[in-house]
């Protein structure tokens, strides 16, 4: 199996770090739980409905570019799936030096074959794109992500998707931990 994957959120348990970095920069008075639910949906829809000005949001990135890549951290029984699929692939938003650093920090880089990232000029999904790409050039059979604008590329090309700690919109399967994952997924046994 051939399976495509969002970074935040879905390989990477970076919310808690984002949702830390949004409340210091924006000072919003939200509790990290509200905080946490915009930006599930997505950065920019958090960034609109807090508010947030330019100089706030650029203050976001350079925290983000002060974490380490050690401050990033796989979600448990990750690893045991990465290894039962054929080919990894990911598309993130997140700058490709940064993705492949938090990569390497937790020994994952050796399970994926490609990254496409923010730097190669692809549409911010959930524009097809870059998933189109990926398509074409693996043949992908499932798509996991964490957010709605992860699985509708996905869907728009006839991949089976896969959401993981969200049950919100229409996937094929819904995973919230993955070490139920080769029961809930029936595309990949191990």
């Amino acid at each position: 199996m051939n399976i495509l994957w969002d970074f935040d959120g879905t390989l990477m348990d970076t919310y808690p770090a984002y949702t830390k970095m949004v409340k210091e920069a924006s000072q919003c008075g939200l509790q990290d739980d509200e905080i946490f639910a915009l930006l599930k949906v997505s950065f920019g829809h958090a960034f609109t409905e807090l508010g947030l000005t330019e100089e706030e949001i650029k203050h976001i990135k350079e925290l983000e570019r002060n974490l380490a890549p050690e401050d990033f951290k796989p979600f448990p029984g990750l690893r045991e799936v990465l290894e039962a699929a054929d080919v990894n692939v990911i598309m993130t938003h997140k700058e490709r030096t940064l993705a492949r650093a938090i990569l390497e920090a937790n020994d994952l880089d050796r399970y994926f074959t490609e990254i496409v990232a923010i730097d190669d000029g692809y549409p911010r999904k959930p524009d097809p794109a870059s998933y189109r790409y990926l398509h074409e050039k693996y043949r992908i059979d499932l798509a996991v992500g964490d957010r709605e604008l992860d699985i509708i590329p996905a869907k728009k090309l006839g991949i089976q998707t896969c959401l993981f700690q969200n049950h919100e919109a229409l996937a094929d399967y819904y995973v919230d931990d993955y070490g139920e994952f080769f029961d809930k997924v029936p595309l990949l046994n191990k």
